[in-house]
């Protein structure tokens, strides 16, 4: 599905093209990215182009969200490929400011969402998600009513954007779309192109050693202390993956899951491996039901994004 794209750098012509298309009764879907587009952003302009009458992709790399010791300099650029991409995608307008014309002067507002955001990346990164919840929430404001779409693979982040809509009243629909993986399963990231050979080849352990804390509970493993411990035991096993960390949490609010009575219902083990210079984040679901599968039963309670 490929559109005639216009490329803007100005919040003015956002307004005025998401205004005029409100006022034609026209739905509008936005996708916000960094850039350097792989095939997970375009899963997401795809669901929006289906979805909507106006799609706007945002490219911007977003200086609030990285810390000092960070990649912002050197985070990976291509807006030539990022425009084919988009275009193919069924992108109609595509935002590619400057960090002055988002950060007119240096903000002194902060968006803070709380709980949700203070473990795992929260805790390894203490002012990502302050970042990213302030520019995701000017974005908004940018381009008004609409639905916004987030891939899973970034699932803290989702739950983040999805509590901020709902506390702030935001009129805007989140819709979270499924990871896109390589053939090999590494959920696919920008970050990927810092890996080099040996590390790309490393790369998988991210998403098999969620499987394998998952195969544990679909076995009858109720002690998520030892679920950590199988994750963990896979990481341990690459000399190239540094975990940072493998969590069993709640899938609906992301609190941790601490006793065996709390492993029930939609559950969500979530990881970050250091391979190299990128962090690598992955995810999967999985649904325990009230009694522990018997070895016969054929029935599989993980749940995982299809590709």
């Amino acid at each position: 599905m490929s559109s005639t794209i216009e490329t803007v750098t100005t919040v003015a012509e956002v307004r005025a093209a998401t205004h005029a298309a409100r006022c034609a009764g026209r739905t509008v879907g936005l996708v916000p990215t960094m850039g350097y587009l792989h095939d997970g952003h375009v899963s997401l302009m795809t669901a929006a182009a289906a979805e909507n009458d106006l799609v706007v992709a945002t490219i911007f790399v977003n200086p609030l969200q990285f810390a000092a010791d960070e990649d912002l300099s050197t985070y990976p650029r291509d807006l030539a490929g990022d425009t084919a991409k988009a275009a193919g995608a069924g992108v109609h307008l595509l935002f590619v400011p400057d960090d002055g014309e988002m950060y007119p002067a240096e903000p002194v507002t902060n968006v803070v969402v709380s709980t949700i955001t203070e473990h795992m990346e929260g805790a390894s990164r203490p002012t990502h998600f302050g970042g990213v919840a302030t520019v995701v929430t000017k974005l908004f404001s940018i381009v008004g009513e609409c639905s916004a779409y987030f891939g899973e693979k970034d699932f803290q982040q989702l739950a983040m954007v999805r509590t901020m809509v709902r506390d702030l009243s935001m009129p805007v629909n989140i819709v979270g779309c499924p990871i896109v993986r390589e053939p090999d399963r590494l959920a696919m990231s920008s970050r990927n192109a810092y890996l080099e050979p040996s590390e790309r080849e490393a790369a998988p352990v991210v998403n098999r050693l969620l499987r394998a804390g998952a195969e544990a509970i679909e076995a009858g493993e109720r002690d998520p202390h030892r679920v950590r411990e199988v994750m963990a035991g896979v990481a341990a096993a690459e000399p190239l993956a540094q975990l940072d960390y493998a969590e069993v949490v709640r899938a609906d609010n992301l609190a941790p899951v601490t006793t065996a009575a709390e492993m029930q219902g939609e559950l969500r083990l979530i990881t970050a491996v250091k391979i190299g210079i990128p962090r690598l984040l992955d995810n999967i679901g999985v649904v325990v039901p009230d009694s522990v599968p018997s070895p016969n039963d054929a029935s599989s309670p993980s749940q995982e994004s299809p590709s």
